[in-house]
């Protein structure tokens, strides 16, 4: 398979607001919001159940849309293309599952950084499986961009005075269980590299809108089966905290990974999941404002790395 990536139309390039670079944009100021709509559902609602209410009205909203203008295609779909659409469905469930159960055992910061090492694990595995190779500056930039996030996640640890640095492991009370919340991010970071890696395949040969519906419908099939056996109930719930769900279903998620689906049918994998890395910058802001989350000077430095890592890897 050649290095080179065959866009499946041709886009009008010189319409600034249909590139994709500015849609890569778009799509990470949505899912940025992410973190702040499940901490907020969480004070009443159980994670696994804010991935259901997630993934099962994004595809309820997209239902009558996708199947009144393309349910010829859907029906189309051949046996390969269903198994990855199944397997990439329930990688992104537990992709989601687990993330948004690590934002109850440490900080926002430290579990959107690690669940967007993403691009560590997709330069692992995507040579292997799509034949992509990176060029010499993406690969700088993966690798500043990543030195930006442990900076990020040190900051949790460490603080930075006249007399130097000061780490002191678990020292954090309000989050006893960081170490857990910190694996259960990365799992959701190897697992959301695979989806990104079967999501390169299936766009070259399916539509946006079918390829994304049938992704979410399948997520959210998991989900709901997840949730049914480990015996938690869907309602009921406060009005207010649906709401949020069904913003968590608008905004992060048709909207966000819509926009870095697009994406995939124009850039290599490994740079969308590079771009993705100013997810923690976009949730550390919002975490500030309205968690009170303020974030330290490392984490402010880290930021400004990783920012730096995705500008060299855009380059190109």
């Amino acid at each position: 398979m050649s290095s080179k990536v065959q866009p499946i139309c041709n886009p009008n390039v010189g319409n600034f607001y249909r590139s994709p670079i500015f849609i890569l944009a778009v799509g990470i100021l949505a899912v940025s919001s992410a973190s702040l709509f499940i901490r907020y559902a969480q004070r009443e609602m159980p994670s696994i159940v804010i991935a259901a209410y997630r993934l099962g009205l994004a595809s309820l909203i997209m239902t009558p849309w996708v199947w009144r203008k393309h349910n010829r295609q859907i029906v189309a779909i051949g046996r390969e293309n269903w198994i990855r659409i199944i397997v990439a469905g329930l990688l992104l469930a537990f992709h989601f599952a687990s993330w948004i159960t690590s934002l109850e055992f440490t900080s926002v910061s430290s579990s959107v950084v690690l669940v967007t090492t993403t691009p560590i694990w997709v330069a692992l595995f995507s040579p292997l499986i799509l034949k992509e190779r990176s060029n010499r500056m993406t690969l700088i930039g993966l690798v500043v961009a990543i030195i930006g996030g442990v900076i990020v996640s040190m900051s949790n640890e460490c603080v930075v005075s006249m007399e130097g640095m000061n780490c002191a492991l678990h020292k954090s009370q309000s989050y006893p269980s960081g170490m857990l919340g910190n694996g259960l991010a990365l799992c959701g970071a190897i697992c959301a590299a695979f989806y990104l890696i079967i999501g390169r395949i299936l766009r070259k040969s399916i539509d946006l809108s079918v390829y994304v519906y049938c992704i979410f419908f399948s997520a959210a099939v998991f989900l709901v089966f997840f949730v049914i056996i480990s015996g938690i109930s869907f309602y009921p719930y406060s009005i207010s905290t649906l709401l949020l769900c069904l913003a968590l279903a608008v905004f992060p998620q048709i909207v966000g990974h819509t926009s870095l689906n697009w994406a995939l049918g124009y850039l290599p994998v490994g740079l969308v999941a590079i771009v993705l890395l100013g997810e923690p910058v976009g949730s550390s802001i919002l975490a500030a404002l309205f968690l009170k989350e303020i974030p330290a000077s490392l984490e402010l430095a880290g930021g400004i790395i990783i920012l730096l890592g995705i500008f060299l890897a855009s380059r190109k």
